[in-house]
């Protein structure tokens, strides 16, 4: 089986984290705070390989530069991510054990942390591949989440997707060959019949899953442009909310 990522995850540059990791209660998280106070924060959820892989980190850094305390927690609870050495063939029985939909006492666990020990007000959150179904599900049953953004991530075969409960943003790659058109088709025309409240869905041209969490370096210039696109769309879509 092909990787569906169609990014070589193998050869990632280093990053070196601007943040630091803490312990809540049974979750390690790593964190990343502002030069300034703030009572804004925005939780990050990592894809399959984990809440320590570089590209991850970035953009845990990268968010709390826009002005908001960060956190990534580890939803995968100290079992390990996907690997870069293990076989597609297994990947279906390892997401049996890696529910997206069941990271809700996570999310509760983190949501009380920045509440009470970092005095957060409004809180947003971001998931990526994994982490974006993790969002689309957490924003169908978490109001205390101001806000979301989706990235490359969708609930399937589930008729219970499309009432959210706060705006959410909604990012997919055109060259995504995990999600089909079809499927964002059928996600637009599902909300626009039941969604009551703000949403978007944006595809952006010639981007493979996982295009908007590389960093700099480790762009192609002829993505560039898109993956610089999509981040400021989610940029503005967090300030618009939170």
């Amino acid at each position: 089986m092909a990787d569906p990522f169609l990014y070589h995850t193998g050869d990632r540059s280093g990053y070196g984290c601007l943040g630091h990791e803490v312990q809540i209660e049974h979750i390690k998280a790593y964190v990343c705070r502002p030069s300034f106070f703030t009572d804004k924060a925005v939780i990050v959820i990592h894809d399959v390989f984990g809440w320590m892989f570089p590209d991850i980190r970035y953009i845990v850094d990268l968010i709390a530069g826009h002005g908001y305390i960060t956190i990534c927690p580890d939803f995968f609870k100290g079992t390990d991510p996907w690997k870069t050495t293990d076989h597609w063939a297994d990947f279906a029985d390892w997401m049996k054990h890696h529910d997206p939909m069941k990271v809700d006492k996570e999310a509760d666990v983190v949501l009380k942390y920045l509440k009470e020990q970092c005095d957060a007000k409004k809180i947003g959150i971001v998931g990526f591949s994994w982490g974006g179904m993790a969002v689309h599900h957490l924003m169908l049953k978490n109001p205390q989440l101001t806000a979301g953004v989706s990235l490359y991530g969708i609930i399937r075969d589930s008729e219970e997707r499309y009432n959210l409960l706060n705006p959410t943003f909604f990012i997919f790659g055109e060259k995504d060959h995990t999600i089909s058109y079809d499927q964002i088709t059928l996600l637009e025309e599902k909300l626009k019949q039941y969604c009551k409240v703000e949403y978007k869905i944006k595809v952006y041209p010639g981007q493979v899953h996982g295009f908007a969490q590389l960093k700099p370096e480790d762009m192609k210039p002829a993505d560039k442009p898109y993956i610089e696109e999509a981040r400021q769309d989610m940029f503005d879509w967090i300030k618009m909310f939170v």
